[in-house]
């Protein structure tokens, strides 16, 4: 983990432990999971009502807790989701209208109805499919350049790389960071190579446009990239076998 941004999760934690929703599994563990919070709802509605979201077929959800509404409300809207499982550990899921019976969609959008209902999508399906128009995400926090702060793993970052390296999103793909109040931070840390930066930040009482925001990384530093994750991750060997590396 980077120090820097390691005090900055502290910090946060112990404010959005007053707010968030326990998660069945990690309970207050926030380094293992993005926590629901107070207000999760309203940012849900937020995006609904955003063009980058009304014109979006094919969005990005990462299965964080505080995104269950709005993978109810894109299964409700007709879009396609596009959702990794915890980790990365079994790839993608797949996740539409034409998957999910009248009246499951509030389930199917839980980390468990996904599983049943999604369909496991591989790097090549998700290359053949064309453009991710939008990507959403949670966060431990961010700050006001963009800047996302995760439980430290890396996955989103990971993601977004593994989708650049196939040619499904690019430069301008909008990234739209939900979080709590509390998790929006003034603290400015460099972002690196490899950090993610946002378009939008979403909270239950703003919505902020990142103006001026660096570059998007262009794919995966391999040199970079530990080894078990390699072994761990199987999109990652996928790709490898793509890019004949």
């Amino acid at each position: 983990m980077d120090k820097g941004k390691d005090w900055i999760r502290e910090k946060v934690w112990r404010e959005l432990i007053k707010v968030a929703k326990p998660d069945s599994r990690f309970h207050w563990n926030f380094a293992e999971f993005i926590p629901d919070f107070k207000g999760s709802e309203r940012c849900a509605d937020q995006i609904r009502s955003m063009d980058v979201y009304v014109n979006a077929e094919v969005v990005f959800i990462t299965p964080d807790n505080c995104l269950q509404k709005l993978r109810e409300y894109a299964i409700m809207d007709g879009k396609k989701i596009i959702m990794p499982t915890y980790g990365i550990k079994r790839g993608f899921l797949i996740l539409h209208r034409g998957l999910v019976p009248e009246g499951k969609e509030d389930f199917a959008s839980t980390l468990d109805g996904a599983d049943i209902y999604g369909k496991p999508v591989t790097l090549l399906q998700l290359k053949n499919m064309g453009k991710v128009d939008l990507l959403v995400t949670g966060a431990s926090a961010v700050n006001m350049k963009g800047v996302r702060y995760g439980k430290g793993h890396g996955y989103f970052d990971l993601e977004w790389a593994m989708l650049r390296e196939i040619g499904v999103v690019g430069e301008e793909t909008p990234i739209i960071a939900v979080i709590h109040d509390c998790q929006l931070v003034e603290e400015s840390i460099e972002a690196s190579p490899y950090d993610t930066i946002v378009d939008y930040i979403i909270t239950p009482s703003r919505t902020i446009k990142v103006e001026n925001r660096p570059p998007k990384p262009r794919g995966i530093d391999w040199n970079k990239l530990p080894q078990d994750f390699i072994r761990e991750i199987p999109p990652l060997k996928e790709l490898k076998k793509l890019l004949n590396r």
